[in-house]
């Protein structure tokens, strides 16, 4: 199967006109994945999978787009190993546990303060 849409590929290339026309159609679809990534970082949803995915598509066309993923597939994996290393670990989890407390001890102090005034039936 790899030979024959290996095979396909190269048919396409071999006429200008419709080699064009596929790299516009990848580069479409890979841009709106990619728009759709960026704008999934602030609305609900996968953003980074989808950036990394429309970054993949535009990968198997364009030579910029293949080293921005390589780039990106490296940084990922030093932060891979950054957040497996012990003693970061138990920095972050002791950071946590400090900030939990910290809110905890501001919910207590404004119910102290302020009680806990729930509005009446009207």
């Amino acid at each position: 199967m790899r030979e024959t849409l290996s095979d396909w590929r190269e048919r396409i290339r071999a006429r200008p006109l419709l080699n064009n026309m596929w790299r516009l159609a990848v580069f479409t679809v890979g841009v709106t994945v990619l728009a759709a990534g960026v704008a999934m970082l602030a609305l609900p949803g996968p953003g980074w999978a989808a950036i990394f995915v429309g970054f993949a598509i535009l990968a198997t066309e364009f030579a910029w787009a293949q080293r921005a993923l390589t780039s990106a597939k490296q940084t990922a994996s030093k932060a891979k190993e950054k957040a497996l290393d012990p003693r970061v670990r138990r920095r972050n989890q002791l950071l946590a546990i400090c900030a939990g407390v910290i809110v905890a001890a501001a919910i207590v102090a404004y119910l102290h303060a302020f009680g806990l005034n729930l509005p009446s039936k009207l």
